[in-house]
């Protein structure tokens, strides 16, 4: 009966952390739109944060909590759901061809794949330090700056309002407060689970919570994908790993040190680089078909297996 309600506990904290994350976009969204801000900009930092940050206030209780390697855990299954299920899930659901046509960069590209390689070099040794995780946010700055300079003709969507949008400030001031209880209350839930099945932390934060904390990005892409722009959903997939690999980490390790366990390393680590290359290499040629995506999605039941039966 314990172990039914803890589940039913993480379940409920997951729901009410997605709908607050997708209330803090929102809200965030009118705010860009306040100041004026070009609509490219407000999307991809916007959008693209705001999809992130269940994994990154999950990162920083759990280092607080003293269970710090469920963070590494959290990033390297939230890349692999991302690289493998997401992308799959959306090619599938297209029923066609996805054409990423002359928006999608390759320096996009070569930024997933540093990103992934910066935090596999992290992760190796076992030990993240906030000292060594800086490089992080150096790398995204960069990565920032290009997505900045390389857009900056395009103007803001529209006039700013002159009017001051206290409501949706509101919403952003409670969607935060959402965001932390809830995740407090998942981070809680994970750590009971982990006890009543007798398996470390690592391997429910790597399949139950990172699975969780990647459904935003799977409703904005779905959402994407009816509106007819599933290339933009693919191109999310991209921004979503830079930031979990470059920015969750150097937050988390402002409040302690982080330690990657073993079994993360051993089998987890290598396959979120694999997957990261894999997509690399099925992209080059600019599109994505339905029947890569099944690829990707029997990928990743597979890890689940495989990181469930020998884990």
């Amino acid at each position: 009966m314990d172990m039914l309600f803890d589940f039913a506990v993480f379940a409920a904290a997951l729901v009410v952390l997605l709908y607050s994350a997708n209330y803090f976009m929102e809200g965030a969204k009118r705010l860009g739109q306040w100041l004026g801000l070009p609509s490219l900009v407000t999307g991809i930092f916007i959008v693209g944060m705001g999809t992130s940050l269940p994994e990154l206030v999950a990162a920083v209780l759990s280092v607080n909590r003293g269970v710090s390697e469920i963070v590494a855990a959290n990033i390297v299954g939230a890349n692999i759901s991302n690289l493998l299920l997401i992308t799959g899930v959306v090619a599938a659901a297209a029923g066609a061809t996805i054409y990423l046509g002359s928006s999608y960069l390759y320096i996009d590209l070569h930024f997933m794949m540093g990103s992934i390689l910066f935090f596999s070099i992290l992760a190796y040794d076992g030990a993240i330090t906030f000292v060594e995780a800086f490089i992080g946010l150096v790398i995204f700055l960069v990565y920032s700056l290009y997505i900045v300079r390389g857009n900056g003709h395009q103007q803001a969507a529209g006039q700013a309002e002159n009017r001051f949008p206290s409501m949706a400030f509101g919403i952003l001031v409670l969607a935060c407060v959402g965001i932390y209880f809830s995740a407090e209350f998942a981070i809680d839930a994970l750590q009971e689970i982990a006890l009543g099945l007798g398996v470390p932390a690592t391997l429910v934060a790597l399949t139950l919570l990172a699975l969780g904390t990647t459904l935003p990005e799977l409703a904005v892409n779905l959402t994407a994908l009816r509106q007819g722009h599933a290339e933009m959903a693919v191109g999310n997939v991209l921004g979503s790993c830079i930031f979990n690999s470059t920015m969750i980490v150097p937050i988390a390790s402002l409040f302690g040190s982080l330690h990657v366990s073993d079994d993360i390393i051993r089998f987890p680590l290598p396959l979120m680089g694999a997957s990261a290359l894999l997509f690399y290499l099925l992209t080059q040629d600019k599109k994505v078909s339905a029947w890569e995506g099944l690829l990707f999605l029997c990928l990743y039941a597979l890890f689940l297996i495989k990181t469930v039966t020998f884990s």
